[in-house]
């Protein structure tokens, strides 16, 4: 089986680290290491902690047209991205459902797209199929991706360059880290301020033993990556978010971006855009996204049906676990329109057992990136 998994740049190092590999997204992945997930998760919340998500998709577009052709397959304002800027995106389908979420930054001669390790062929055959052909699509394959988060990552990382203090949320940025030459976004998926580096795939192992010298940086796995991003009420795809969820069922609205929109300039003109600007206009979808916080101390996990307090099943968990900074279990998942009122008490059935849960706004924790 193993030997059937991908690997990234810097599977030797976790090996040597102690780490627990499982297989995820078709790779050989870290899952934790000796800390635990709750000490990982804690110590990233507190501290700093480094990811490798090498197994996530890394694709360059180069051309004029680059933005205007990308912008047609998202509800997203990317014409007007500024440069070293970044911005969250999605993928829709003619049903107007997500095909993947991504992130978009502009590097000025050319556009920076990271997607999802699970749908990095799918999105790249994508890509192929709809782009002009004055739009040339390059593969990434010889770059590892970092990410470094936590309170302490703006200080730890401008040890090795200073500049890195200077950047804000979002932004992004050529930067030279230690005699190398890096992408770096000023972003993440903990909800903590921080960093995601991409660096050459031959020099990703030694500057990782650079960042890991520092007393306050741990290697993080998947388990505490998960419990983080679940806290912070981020989706993770194929979880919380799939083909057959629309933007205003999952709940992103934000990330429709108000140009796109009915009553923007260039409004529509993405994949399903008559069914999602429909049901921005009408609110007529028959389920929600939601927050779920447990008041009882075991956790829900994804796959749990949701029930009323007339126990009719109205909705299903799609994310779940124990958040150890919230100290409570912590959840998302899908009800009824009509029962996705905050404050509203449903119940969990775990077991056999109808374990009460409340409609919560999310983020379950507050989220801290670095505005200015």
């Amino acid at each position: 089986m193993s030997q059937d998994l991908l690997k990234t740049p810097l599977h030797d190092l976790h090996i040597e680290m102690g780490a627990k590999m499982v297989p995820f997204a078709g790779y050989n992945m870290p899952v934790q290491y000796a800390l635990g997930v709750r000490k990982e998760h804690i110590h990233c919340r507190e501290n700093a902690g480094l990811f490798d998500v090498s197994h996530m998709g890394q694709v360059r577009l180069h051309g004029e047209s680059a933005a205007k052709a990308l912008e047609a397959l998202v509800p997203v304002d990317i014409i007007d991205l500024p440069s070293g800027k970044q911005r969250y995106a999605m993928f829709t389908n003619d049903q107007g459902g997500l095909m993947d979420d991504l992130m978009v930054a502009n590097f000025g001669d050319h556009l920076f797209v990271v997607v999802n390790a699970a749908c990095k062929d799918q999105d790249i055959a994508h890509l192929r199929a709809n782009l002009p052909s004055d739009v040339s699509l390059e593969v990434i394959e010889d770059r590892a991706l970092l990410a470094l988060q936590g309170p302490k990552a703006a200080a730890i990382l401008a040890t090795i360059n200073p500049a890195v203090a200077d950047m804000v949320f979002m932004d992004a940025a050529v930067m030279d880290l230690g005699g190398v030459e890096c992408l770096v976004s000023r972003s993440g998926y903990t909800g903590e301020d921080g960093y995601e580096i991409s660096v050459p795939a031959d020099q990703a192992d030694a500057f990782a033993r650079q960042l890991l010298a520092h007393d306050d940086v741990e290697w993080i796995g998947l388990g505490a990556r998960d419990s983080l991003r679940l806290e912070c009420g981020l989706c993770l795809y194929g979880h919380d978010i799939d083909t057959t969820t629309t933007p205003v069922e999952a709940s992103l609205l934000w990330a429709i971006s108000k140009p796109r929109r009915a009553d923007g300039e260039r409004a529509g003109g993405f994949p399903g855009a008559d069914i999602v600007l429909d049901q921005i206009a009408t609110k007529d979808v028959s389920r929600k996204r939601v927050g779920l916080l447990g008041t009882s101390k075991a956790p829900v996990r994804e796959g749990a049906k949701l029930f009323d307090a007339d126990d009719n099943e109205i909705g299903i968990v799609t994310s779940g676990t124990f958040g150890p900074t919230k100290g409570q279990p912590v959840a998302m998942g899908y009800v009824t329109t009509e029962l996705a009122v905050l404050g509203t008490e449903v119940y969990a059935e775990v077991r056999g057992k109808k374990l009460p849960m409340v409609i919560e706004k999310m983020p379950f924790v507050p989220q801290r990136y670095y505005r200015g």
